[in-house]
């Protein structure tokens, strides 16, 4: 895939470490909301792969960012790797909305991390 630049311009990405818990969500989604600003199609991120704990506070703020993403026609995606993550995600029966991602590129080349195992020759 090429990069588009005026698609690559609408990018954001954000990057989250450390424990995302009822006590520290609040600015995950300020982060999260700042990064939607503005007008057009939001195209947006999420990189988990730096959190230690995430519970399922951070359902809210990640299901709020995805709506207006969508309704504005974007995306959200999530890259992460600790399979806890994938429970939270499993747990909240958001899986088909947020599949993994193993990288930032991959997310934005739309290639779920499931998809790129298959896809390597054996």
């Amino acid at each position: 895939m090429g990069l588009h630049p005026g698609l690559l311009s609408r990018l954001r990405v954000v990057t989250a470490d450390g424990e995302l818990d009822l006590t520290t969500v609040p600015a995950f989604a300020r982060d999260l909301e700042d990064a939607r600003h503005g007008s057009g199609r939001p195209f947006l991120v999420v990189d988990l792969c730096a959190v230690t704990f995430m519970d399922s506070s951070v359902l809210d703020p990640l299901c709020e960012a995805w709506e207006d993403c969508h309704d504005r026609l974007g995306w959200v995606r999530v890259v992460y790797q600790r399979p806890a993550a994938g429970l939270v995600f499993r747990a909240g029966g958001l899986l088909e909305r947020f599949p993994r991602y193993a990288s930032v590129q991959d997310a934005w080349q739309d290639v779920p991390a499931d998809r790129a195992v298959a896809d390597r020759p054996a």
